[in-house]
């Protein structure tokens, strides 16, 4: 087997900016944090007590979080980040009200971001990470702070979490199944796009790639869902059954049906009913025995992320102690900015450090124009945070520096919520801070590296090739059971997908051994050709005369 070390990642500065389609749901997590954050800071500004907008902030920055996960499911992920939020927030104001050490709160705050970047990596919490977390848990880690005063605050961040996992359930009350119908979707155009690339030929490896990835997280979205959802979930899976048809046989498949599938699903009429295909029973069966199955402890989630606590801890460090060396008053600048790089290889940290330095200095200049206007009156001040907040969020899908520049005004009008500030020493430092925390948090990556990657890879390879063989063993056998089939099928099928997200996140590090590229395409191309074996053996290709009616199924 030929083996090729894999080319140095390619830093590309067009790449990096390069805007994307808005996500489908770009409006919702915009539209939750502005109904979050507005009534605790009117409440603020009415009470003359702005200056204790940041710890309500605190709680209502949590309505980010978990839009596209089944309601059950968001119940969940939104009290744990908010529980997160408000652990890491005692931390980090007990600790401001022992010392006033500006070195010890630097390595307390590299500290905080590391542990907070693994947590949110290990539990898959979603956009926007850990970024929001560090933000809050830094910025007050450089608050005047007492211990008396530490109650009262963290209630006020626990009341306005609680009000923002309100505003995150709300949608429910109207479409209690709507990020799985997105989910399932999602999954039935990117099946058709890559049956339509299929009968012109231009089909690729990227465009099966996207959607098997598309595919697998939809099952996510459904295995996430609870009991009570049980009819529409199962009704879901049978749509998604024809997806995963579609990309494993693409030619017996008719786009034009899958996309008029997912327009009903994007509505709120009823779910399309498809005619029941010979080996769905046992597709469905493998659904019920894949939901039952627990998911892996935390613990084990968070062993292959000690690299990136790694890098995390030491780049907000270095970058958190260099900005005091510089004399910059709110180190906590550097240390957001270099937590905010840290993704899944070297070339995405490379974009991302990229996009943080553009977004930053446009949003600095936004700032200089807007604060002369806000110093007006205080209630300019929320109004123009509420503003930048939706922006922020309404553009971020785009591309991270998009949305930073509403981001960083933003943040540097938080900063004067206690009082007004000298505006060019503001900006001063806020530009010093993020070049200092860009280029050292991309030198702590450069330095510490996933040596580890490719060991994943190989593991990934074995798995890999194991589900592909125990599927074809089963082919072979004239009377293999059908449950058992469709099992060693979703396995395979998951594996390649884990198989893809690997080899793509070890193509983009740095210094490591040569990778097996040869040995994956092969795999993946054995996979897939088992993957159409085992759909024709199922008799679960789709009939393209059936007719579809409308099922009594709600959204």
């Amino acid at each position: 087997m030929h083996v090729r070390r894999p080319p140095r990642p390619r830093l590309s500065l067009a790449g990096a900016l390069r805007l994307g389609r808005p996500p489908e749901i770009w409006f919702k997590p915009a539209l939750s944090v502005v109904a979050a954050v507005a009534p605790p800071n009117l409440l603020l500004l009415a009470l003359g007590r702005l200056d204790l907008a940041m710890y309500t902030m605190a709680g209502s920055l949590c309505a980010l979080y978990a839009h596209n996960r089944p309601y059950a499911a968001r119940a969940r992920t939104l009290a744990r980040v908010i529980l997160g939020m408000v652990g890491g927030l005692a931390v980090a104001l007990v600790t401001a009200s022992l010392t006033t050490s500006a070195a010890v709160l630097v390595t307390v705050g590299a500290a905080l971001a590391a542990v907070q970047k693994a947590l949110c990596d290990a539990a898959r919490v979603g956009p926007p990470g850990n970024v929001v977390l560090t933000f809050i848990t830094s910025a007050a880690l450089f608050a005047p702070q007492s211990l008396g005063q530490v109650p009262g605050h963290l209630a006020m961040a626990v009341a306005a979490g609680a009000w923002a996992w309100l505003v995150g359930m709300a949608p429910g009350l109207l479409r209690p199944h709507g990020p799985e119908r997105r989910a399932t979707a999602q999954a039935l155009t990117a099946a058709a796009a890559h049956a339509a690339a299929s009968r012109t030929g231009a089909a690729s490896h990227g465009t099966r790639a996207a959607a098997a990835a598309t595919i697998q997280a939809a099952w996510q979205t459904l295995l996430a869902t609870g009991d009570r959802s049980a009819r529409t979930r199962r009704a879901l899976e049978r749509l998604l059954v024809r997806a995963e048809v579609a990309l494993a046989a693409p030619a017996d498949t008719d786009p034009e049906r899958l996309n008029a599938w997912a327009r009903e699903l994007r509505g709120n009429g009823p779910l399309p009913r498809v005619h029941d295909l010979p080996g769905e029973a046992d597709e469905l069966l493998g659904a019920d025995t894949e939901h039952a199955v627990p998911a892996r402890p935390l613990h084990r989630r968070l062993a292959p992320l000690r690299s990136v606590a790694a890098r995390c801890f030491i780049g907000c460090a270095l970058a958190g102690h260099a900005s005091l060396a510089l004399g910059v008053g709110r180190p906590y600048w550097a240390l957001v900015t270099a937590a905010s790089l840290y993704q899944a290889n070297l070339t995405l940290i490379w974009n991302r450090a990229v996009q943080r330095v553009v977004g930053n200095l446009l949003g600095v200049l936004v700032f200089a124009a807007v604060v002369p206007l806000a110093h007006l009156h205080q209630a300019l001040f929320v109004l123009l945070c509420l503003a930048f907040n939706f922006g922020a969020e309404a553009l971020i899908g785009r591309n991270y520096w998009l949305g930073s520049v509403c981001v960083t005004p933003m943040a540097m009008l938080i900063t004067e919520f206690a009082r007004f500030q000298d505006s060019g020493e503001l900006i001063t430092e806020r530009i010093v801070d993020t070049l200092v925390g860009a280029l050292l948090g991309f030198a702590a990556a450069l330095a510490v590296t996933d040596r580890r990657a490719g060991d994943r890879l190989e593991r990934g390879l074995t798995v890999a090739e194991q589900a592909r063989e125990r599927t074809a063993r089963l082919l072979a056998a004239p009377h293999a059971a059908p449950t058992a089939l469709e099992t060693a099928r979703r396995a395979l099928a998951a594996a390649l997908v884990e198989l893809r997200a690997t080899a793509d996140a070890a193509a983009g590090e740095w210094w490591q051994r040569a990778l097996p590229q040869d040995r994956v395409v092969l795999a993946e191309q054995a996979g897939h050709r088992t993957l159409a074996a085992t759909v024709r053996r199922q008799g679960l290709v789709l009939d393209r005369d059936a007719d579809t009616e409308a099922e009594d199924v709600r959204p």
